[in-house]
């Protein structure tokens, strides 16, 4: 278990009153969903990781998710939702980019009180049934109770194939009005305390016993009927099988950003124009499903290294040129290596390549951080044939996606 993901999926609006007085204020929440409503989860996780009550290791977790409503009926909405999961490029000295690790998939459908159904085979998103509302109008220091459970992937750790499935019942409290970034929200908090001794799994270790905590506080965007963020203080022990214990304290924070639909065509035509103009040599412009990609073939390093030669740095200037005129979207890039070298290696190398080409855009402010995830392909996705010069120059290349959403 090398990291606790903490994914939610908050995809709600509200509707009610407010008597604006110092005194009394009063809401009625609920979810409103519309069909093509589409939206973009930013999350940032911290976390100590202990291993028999030993810290192990500090992770720093990107989590960013897509999320479209693609039907509606009765108040309910039907989501189809992509998670990706990125972490601080672990090994990768000095680096600023975050390493793609996981992506998963999901659909399930949300009613107005917030109930999800799902699927049994979806790992995500890990929260469920939180925020749940009661139907009636809330007044500051209401509270109200709801069950829940988390949802979590077991199988590289434990071995265990199916979405592990922990119950929980949350208590909830509306607060009134706070701040989150010099804004005042309508806001409520949700906490939950969890002792679980769970029946063993199939698996080759399993919890034996989970002890865990989560407070959160949301805040509400009344003009836009969402969320304008959360965030979250969490604790989680698992007691396993084979004797050990794993440990996550951390915090969580999220913020939920309505999602532009691109207009792939227009920005490909845009950013081959630019190329032209700019005389940018080897780089080619292509769309693809999930957003418009910027390859750059034969991108020069020193010898077996991820250090970037001089006129690569100039080649990477015009595209941050480019890349500074979308603003708005973020960008995965891909490392690519000819067939050369060990397949670890050309894993390795790729990824470094990618990172450091991530670390000059983000340095050049392109973009911050956590709006640049990076991945390593190694040499499992060629575009020409391995066996001549030419080809392999065409398959050394990073690729700059522009994300859809």
């Amino acid at each position: 278990m090398k990291k606790l993901m903490r994914f939610m999926v908050f995809v709600f609006t509200v509707s009610g009153f407010f008597l604006h007085s110092p005194y009394v204020f009063a809401e009625q929440f609920f979810y409103k969903h519309q069909k093509g409503d589409a939206y973009r989860i930013l999350s940032t996780v911290d976390e100590d990781v202990y291993v028999n009550r030993v810290l192990s290791h500090r992770a720093e977790i990107l989590n960013r998710i897509a999320v479209e409503v693609t039907d509606e009926k009765d108040g309910t909405g039907t989501h189809h939702a992509e998670f990706l999961t990125a972490e601080k490029a672990a090994g990768l000295a000095g680096t600023q980019s975050f390493q793609w690790s996981r992506e998963y998939r999901s659909v399930f459908d949300r009613n107005p009180c917030g109930m999800i159904t799902i699927d049994d085979q979806y790992y995500m998103p890990v929260v469920r049934n939180v925020p749940v509302f009661p139907d009636k109008d809330l007044s500051i220091g209401e509270t109200w109770t709801a069950a829940g459970h988390e949802v979590h992937d077991f199988r590289d750790g434990f071995g265990i194939q199916e979405p592990y499935r922990i119950p929980f019942r949350a208590e909830y409290t509306y607060l009134g009005f706070k701040q989150w970034k010099g804004k005042d929200y309508p806001a409520f908090s949700v906490s939950y305390r969890i002792f679980s001794e769970p029946p063993r799994a199939d698996g080759h270790i399993w919890p034996v016993r989970i002890m865990g905590a989560s407070d959160q506080t949301v805040y509400w965007d009344t003009e836009l009927g969402q969320p304008a963020a959360y965030h979250e203080y969490f604790r989680m022990v698992f007691e396993l099988s084979s004797g050990d214990t794993f440990e996550y304290r951390g915090s969580a924070q999220a913020e939920i950003i309505a999602a532009v639909r691109m207009d792939k065509d227009k920005m490909a035509e845009e950013i081959s124009r630019d190329i032209d103009q700019m005389g940018i040599e080897g780089t080619s412009v292509r769309i693809a499903d999930d957003g418009v990609i910027i390859t750059l073939e034969d991108i020069q390093f020193q010898p077996d290294s991820a250090v970037l030669m001089p006129s690569e740095r100039q080649k990477l200037d015009k595209i941050a040129e480019i890349l500074k005129r979308y603003p708005g979207r973020d960008i995965l890039i891909g490392g690519h290596t000819a067939l050369a070298g060990t397949a670890e290696g050309r894993l390795i190398l790729s990824q470094e390549r990618a990172a450091a080409a991530a670390d000059y855009l983000i340095a050049n402010g392109v973009r911050s951080a956590d709006r640049i995830v990076v991945q390593g392909y190694g040499a499992e996705r060629p575009l020409a044939d391995n066996r001549t010069e030419e080809g392999m120059r065409k398959n050394r290349r990073v690729e700059i996606t522009i994300l859809e959403n």
